[in-house]
């Protein structure tokens, strides 16, 4: 059927009623709908800020102040890295602000480019303290860098890193699946060290080797020892040193006891795969066989600060003894100090291989959290002036672990200098 005129202008102005009765809803829900988007974006950033700042406390005004760094360094960068990771990422279930407060310090203090200054969180701190108390689980060696390279120090007597074959200089390349490379000395100890009983694989390159080999080692819970006194023919007292821990000083008193009650006049100081410790205790052993008031080692502060000497404090008990000195690839740090300390003060011959060259001091700070830095303050100089740091000390004698068919050359070179002084 046709519809008429009248009827098509009737649906006409129903149309336009309609659409007048939108407009006007659409121009009074517009303002309406802005201001909710306002309001919900005013609280997104509040709620964004106030977690922000929940993980780092409150940001100052200045986030330079206080720091000593240039103005034009711009932290804003860091927390645009922070908002735009936490609104964008995938899976905001693994946003955790912990971590990821710990992984901003620990990639800052890598930036600076020294191997061993490093952010431990409270876990690795907990864990680091154990191993300068004498025990800890894993498989019983120290490793540093060397030449950019994850290198072992030493291994530790009696521990499966030993009994697997394992010696100092040997470099690590790959741990499990995971290449050195570019990892610290504390991740790649992570990595080594878990539960007594596990093992852990160790790719390791020595240099008469054409190709790496594989190791697999069992951990353990190591105990790491710190001297052993023995006596060879012609009154002559070996005195092995194996770290310089805390209770090397009362150690190393009853050892003179015992020389001195067996009639011992010369000594041989053994400080192979001796990684070194503290400093002090090396100042202390020193004084053994230094004159009082002699320089032991001198700690460079840097260009701003007046050196430090570190002195002889005596007792001076083998002053006047004949003494020569093992090194090897693994002595470093304190081990270092204590050879230069002999050699420059009393020409006391080094004999073996070029020692490790760990030169720098660390200082552990401990923060807030029981987190810890480990930063390295001052470089060591040996009495005479010579840098330990990379260099290491050549040894007056060298000879090669390896050199004779003797079960220990170096220990029979040693033994032919003191019986001839």
């Amino acid at each position: 059927m046709k519809k008429s005129p009248k009827g098509r202008s009737l649906n006409l102005r129903i149309t336009y009623m309609s659409y007048k009765k939108v407009f006007n809803f659409v121009i009074k829900a517009v303002p309406i709908l802005i201001f909710c988007l306002v309001v919900g974006l005013a609280g997104y950033q509040f709620g964004f800020n106030k977690g922000e700042q929940s993980v780092l406390k409150t940001v100052p005004a200045n986030i330079n102040e206080g720091l000593g760094v240039n103005d034009k360094v711009d932290f804003s960068v860091f927390w645009e890295a922070w908002r735009r990771l936490e609104a964008t990422y995938i899976d905001k279930t693994k946003i955790d602000y912990k971590k990821m407060v710990y992984g901003a310090t620990q990639g800052m203090v890598k930036a600076i480019g020294d191997p061993y200054t490093t952010y431990f969180t409270p876990n690795e701190t907990e864990s680091f303290n154990e191993e300068l108390n004498g025990q800890y689980q894993g498989v019983g060696m120290v490793v540093g860098i060397k030449d950019e390279q994850l290198t072992v120090v030493s291994p530790f007597k009696g521990t499966p890193a030993e009994q697997a074959g394992i010696k100092a200089g040997d470099k690590i390349l790959k741990i499990e699946d995971v290449f050195t490379q570019d990892i610290t000395i504390e991740e790649a100890v992570k990595i080594i060290k878990g539960k007594p009983g596990t093992s852990v694989k160790l790719l390791i390159q020595r240099d008469d080797w054409v190709e790496p080999k594989e190791f697999t080692l069992q951990r353990a819970t190591i105990t790491i020892p710190t001297l052993e006194l023995t006596e060879k023919d012609g009154g002559v007292a070996v005195v092995k040193m194996y770290q310089f821990n805390k209770i090397l000083t009362s150690e190393f008193a009853k050892a003179a006891n015992e020389i001195l009650n067996n009639g011992d006049k010369k000594i041989i100081i053994d400080l192979r795969d001796n990684p070194g410790g503290y400093l002090e205790v090396s100042q202390e052993i020193a004084g053994w066989f230094l004159n009082k008031g002699e320089v032991v080692v001198i700690q460079d502060e840097g260009t701003d600060k007046e050196k430090k000497q570190y002195l002889s404090e005596g007792p001076s008990t083998f002053v006047n003894y004949p003494v020569v000195v093992l090194i090897n690839e693994g002595s470093a740090s304190a081990s270092e100090i204590l050879a230069g300390a002999l050699r420059d003060n009393r020409n006391i011959k080094l004999v073996g291989a070029k020692s490790f060259g760990k030169g720098s001091v660390q200082e552990q700070i401990d923060l807030s959290d029981k987190s810890s830095l480990k930063v390295t303050i001052a470089k060591w100089f040996t009495p005479n002036g010579t840098s330990l740091d990379k260099n290491g000390l050549d040894p007056d004698y060298l000879v090669s672990s390896n050199a004779t068919s003797s079960l220990d050359a170096q220990m029979d070179k040693a033994l032919e200098i003191i019986n001839n002084q």
